[in-house]
C-alpha cells in the first residue's frame, strides 16, 4: 500500500505540473494566436464561424508608409547586427587569448548595457550625438545606438562558445606560417560561426523590434515600432496586426531555422576535441 500510494503521489504531481506547464504556455502564447487570427479576420472581435480576409496585409503592403518602415527596420536591425557581432566577436578574442589584469573590468563594460534601460541608452544616445558629435538623427546613428544593447548580448553568446575554445590550434597554426588574419579566418572561425551566427541573429532581432533606442535616434523616420505605436491614437486596426503577425512570424522563422540547424548537427556550439 505504502508503495502504489508513492507512485500515486508521484504520477499525480507529474500531472499538475503538467496542467500548469501547459497553462502557462496558453498564457503565454495564445495572445500572439489571437494577433495571428485577428490579422486574418473581418472582425477583430472574435466572430464565429470565422470569416477570413487579405485585406490587411494588402493595405500594409499598398501603404508606402508601412514599406519605408519595414526597410528602415531592416536596415537597422541588419546594420546593428553586423556591428554588434563584429565588436563582441573581436572583443571575446581579445580578452581570451591575450588575458591581462583589467580582463574583468573590461568584461563588466562590455555587459554593463544588459542592466540599463533601453529608455536611457535612447535618451543617452542622442544627447551625445547632438550635443558633442553635433549629429542630427539617422539610420546610422540608431544603428550605432541599437549596437550598443546588441553587443552585450553578442558578447555573452559568443563568450559561451569561446571559453572552451583550444587555442592551442591558433597557435599551432602561427607555428606552420599563417598569419593571424588567415588563422583565425582558417582556423577559430570554421569552430565558432555557430556562435557568431547566433550572435548576429540575436541583435538582429533585438534592433529590429526596437522602439525606444530607435524612436528617440531617428526622430520622423518610421520604423515598424514607431508606426505601429503611433497607430495606436487611432484604435486598433487590422493592420497593426497584420505587422505584429508578420513580425512574429519573422522571428519565429529565425528561431525555426536555429532549432533545425542544431537538431541536424549543422550547428554545435562549443569546441568538445576530436
Amino acid at each position: 500500500m505504502t508503495t502504489y500510494g508513492a507512485v500515486s503521489g508521484v504520477e499525480y504531481r507529474k500531472w499538475l505540473m503538467a496542467v500548469a506547464l501547459g497553462l502557462l504556455y496558453i498564457f503565454l502564447y495564445a495572445p500572439i494566436a489571437y494577433v495571428i487570427y485577428a490579422s486574418f479576420s473581418e472582425d477583430i472581435v472574435w466572430p464565429f464561424p470565422p470569416s477570413l480576409t487579405l485585406q490587411a496585409y494588402a493595405n500594409v503592403f499598398n501603404d508606402s508608409l508601412y514599406g519605408d518602415a519595414l526597410i528602415n527596420s531592416l536596415k537597422i536591425g541588419v546594420g546593428s547586427g553586423v556591428l554588434s557581432t563584429l565588436i563582441a566577436t573581436a572583443a571575446v578574442i581579445g580578452l581570451l587569448r591575450y588575458p591581462s589584469r583589467y580582463r574583468t573590468a573590461l568584461f563588466i563594460v562590455f555587459l554593463s548595457p544588459l542592466f540599463v534601460a533601453e529608455l536611457l541608452i535612447g535618451i543617452s544616445s542622442l544627447a551625445f550625438n547632438a550635443r558633442i558629435l553635433g549629429l542630427s538623427g539617422n539610420i546610422f546613428s540608431a544603428i550605432a545606438a541599437n549596437a550598443v544593447e546588441g553587443v552585450a548580448f553578442s558578447f555573452l553568446i559568443i563568450l559561451s562558445q569561446l571559453v572552451r575554445y583550444d587555442w592551442q590550434m591558433d597557435d599551432a597554426a602561427m607555428v606552420f606560417g599563417a598569419k593571424p588574419l588567415r588563422c583565425f579566418w582558417e582556423v577559430t572561425l570554421p569552430t565558432i560561426w555557430p556562435s557568431v551566427f547566433g550572435a548576429f541573429l540575436i541583435s538582429f532581432i533585438l534592433a529590429f523590434n526596437n522602439l525606444e533606442i530607435s524612436f528617440y535616434n531617428l526622430g520622423a523616420i518610421p520604423t515598424l515600432p514607431s508606426v505601429a505605436w503611433g497607430s495606436l491614437r487611432f484604435g486598433l486596426g487590422p493592420e497593426l496586426f497584420a505587422i505584429a503577425a508578420m513580425t512574429n512570424a519573422l522571428v519565429f522563422t529565425i528561431f525555426a531555422l536555429m532549432y533545425v540547424l542544431m537538431r541536424t548537427g549543422i550547428v554545435k556550439f562549443g569546441y568538445r576535441g576530436t
